[in-house]
């Protein structure tokens, strides 16, 4: 199967999945505005995860700020069409949630016992760590640099950009390291882009409570 057929049959789905996950983002999101408590409850905290286990799944969903949604989403937008367009939408979803899921692992031991970690980020760089293995060669804007880099560079360049005070780079980690994982299982030449084919936007922050 060629790289166009394979594109093309599930180009209608993987923009339901993406939609479907967008808009649960943007709902709980919505949700947090209106009452912040809601991040409390459903944010990751490690002192109270034995209290709270759903957490290390719902704080994938809760975000700080408009700014925060708003570069998650763009870039999942983006870099979940080519990975689903690469893997199809059930290898896409577990790339995407088990990469978050063991984010939010290495933020129960590596970060701060008593803040609160919420954001997409850990699956958004499990996506990305994927690509990164799948198709090295992609070219990408890193807002607000005009001139494309190779997506390795970006997602690299990224991580090491977030690990600021305040931002969980821990859950960037997790993610990060099961997406290259999850490129090499996955890898296969008929899932390989041509070069230069298309252009994306990278762009994300990780807001920590």
């Amino acid at each position: 199967m060629n790289y166009r057929s394979y594109r093309n049959s599930y180009q209608g789905f993987s923009l339901g999945v993406l939609a479907t996950l967008i808009i649960a983002n943007v709902i709980v999101f919505i949700g947090t505005t209106i009452n912040p408590h809601l991040i409390d409850l459903f944010g990751l905290q490690p002192s109270n995860f034995l209290r709270a286990p759903w957490t290390i799944f719902t704080s994938l969903f809760l975000h700080g700020g408009f700014a925060h949604i708003l570069g998650n989403m763009i870039t999942l937008y983006f870099f979940g069409q080519f990975l689903i367009d690469l893997v199809g939408p059930r290898n896409f979803l577990i790339t995407y949630f088990a990469g978050g899921i063991l984010g939010s692992i290495f933020y129960l031991f590596l970060g701060d016992p008593n803040s609160v970690a919420i954001g997409a980020s850990g699956a958004i760089f499990a996506v990305g760590g994927a690509l990164t293995v799948l198709q090295p060669n992609l070219k990408v804007f890193i807002f607000p640099i005009p001139l494309p880099i190779s997506i390795w560079i970006a997602v690299i360049g990224g991580f090491i950009i977030m690990t600021q005070p305040g931002i969980a780079w821990q859950a960037h980690l997790g993610g990060l390291v099961f997406g290259l994982i999850m490129g090499f299982f996955l890898r296969g030449p008929h899932r390989l882009l041509p070069r230069g084919s298309r252009s994306v936007y990278w762009r994300g922050r990780e807001i920590q409570y």
